[in-house]
């Protein structure tokens, strides 16, 4: 059973649904639940993992691998991204979706530039425009975003744990000067 759903998922162009997969063998989706919970548990000791997503689920090259398949295709790592693309990329995976007017405000200066590189790299999209005033484009991640980082959705990212304000660490810097 798994190697015939292997086999499915190997040739499908993008996330498949259950019920694609149940109506292709002829079996009820429950078992072929069943079956792909039991292939992604033996997954961590190979190098493709069952990646789920709002899509379906689909078969990816595991995260911890990724650098020597871009490397086997001659691809442009998304490690090429600059800093303030980085940076952008997470204020729209922890905020979506988001409006550039919102993005800019967070970050303190124009993101435009950010955001045509991660449209051009795939990692996010347009998703409507927002009912403020100039009607701003709304920003979301892909599942290419999701993918790339071996995520199901962006509900598996990682807290963000609070930091001190970059005020109140210079004032802590300063109260430290004038003590010595």
């Amino acid at each position: 059973m798994s190697a015939r759903l292997e086999a499915l998922l190997f040739v499908a162009p993008g996330p498949v649904s259950v019920g694609q997969l149940a109506a292709a063998l002829r079996l009820k989706p429950r078992i072929i639940e069943q079956e792909l919970k039991l292939m992604a548990e033996n997954s961590p000791q190979r190098g493709i993992r069952l990646q789920w997503g709002k899509q379906g689920v689909q078969l990816t090259t595991a995260p911890e691998f990724s650098a020597d398949v871009e490397r086997f295709l001659d691809l442009e790592s998304i490690t090429s991204l600059t800093p303030a693309s980085l940076e952008v990329l997470a204020i729209i995976a922890y905020q979506e979706p988001v409006t550039r007017p919102q993005i800019d405000a967070i970050r303190g200066v124009n993101s435009e530039s950010s955001l045509r590189t991660l449209m051009r790299h795939g990692m996010i999209e347009d998703s409507g425009r927002s009912e403020g005033p100039g009607r701003p484009i709304l920003y979301s991640t892909t599942p290419e975003f999701l993918t790339h980082f071996g995520l199901g959705s962006v509900n598996e990212l990682p807290e963000i744990s609070a930091t001190p304000d970059v005020a109140d660490e210079s004032d802590r810097q300063g109260e430290g000067e004038s003590e010595s």
